[in-house]
């Protein structure tokens, strides 16, 4: 279970006159994830959701309020708790000069995996994501979608409890964006905690039980869609969340 609870991040900048100014990326932010569960963190760029993601998983920590995962704080269990997450970052690299395999096995080792199960593991990964024609090519000579399958596997090797994802279909095609979202829908059925942060609002409608809607740096709205398209008299989550800002994003997908 993940929970946030009144959680800030505050930071600084110039200026045009040079002058430091401060201001919230997220403001007094609260809701849980209960395992078993997909929540949906939808919003335009800008409005807070990487930042949060990054804070839920213990790369930031908050200006205030406190992150639990599984009733443990990142200040007391720090290592325990990263050593059952999958965090997905949009923006992430991957080593161009290796196989995926030998990505996956140095993943492992990351882990501290048990060595007598790294190999079947591996072997698990690559079927369920449709990595086997291409588990010995380098990084570097893959398709988008490819390497992005690649990121979501080594994330998921050490078959962790929680899932902190963001834009994990991102720029994908169909076929490539599916076998991730089937997969994701399968660990939520056995139990797993899901949070997952996307643009695509018809994608958050097809897999997520409930979403947040954030608008810069604060909560609008919480619910499942049906719940949150009744409140807005919408029949789309889309149209429900332009009624809540007053009007049109161009950030929105």
């Amino acid at each position: 279970m993940l929970k946030i609870d009144h959680v800030s991040k505050e930071f600084s900048k110039k200026s045009e006159d040079g002058k430091l100014i401060s201001f919230l990326a997220d403001n007094d932010i609260s809701f849980e994830v209960k395992d078993g569960e997909i929540v949906g963190l939808l919003g335009p760029n800008g409005a807070g959701k990487t930042t949060l993601l990054r804070m839920i998983a213990g790369i930031m920590k908050p200006t205030s309020g406190t992150v639990l995962v599984d009733d443990m704080s990142y200040d007391k269990s720090d290592i325990e708790i990263k050593k059952n997450i999958s965090f997905l970052s949009g923006n992430t690299k991957l080593y161009k000069d290796i196989s995926c395999v030998e990505l996956l096995k140095m993943c492992a080792g990351y882990y501290d995996m048990d060595k007598s199960i790294i190999s079947s593991r591996i072997d698990e990964v690559v079927k369920r994501f449709d990595m086997s024609s291409f588990k010995n090519q380098r990084i570097g000579n893959l398709s988008t979608g490819q390497v992005q399958r690649v990121g979501v596997a080594r994330c998921v090797l050490h078959d962790p409890h929680n899932y902190i994802l963001d834009e994990a279909t991102s720029g994908l095609d169909i076929i490539s964006s599916q076998v991730i979202l089937n997969f994701i829908k399968e660990e939520r059925n056995k139990g797993k905690c899901i949070i997952y942060s996307t643009h695509y609002m018809e994608e958050a409608e097809n897999i997520c039980d409930r979403v947040v809607l954030i608008n810069k740096g604060k909560v609008i709205a919480i619910g499942s869609c049906d719940e949150i398209e009744k409140n807005t008299n919408t029949t789309n989550i889309r149209d429900a969340f332009f009624q809540l800002i007053g009007g049109d994003s161009d950030e929105m997908e």
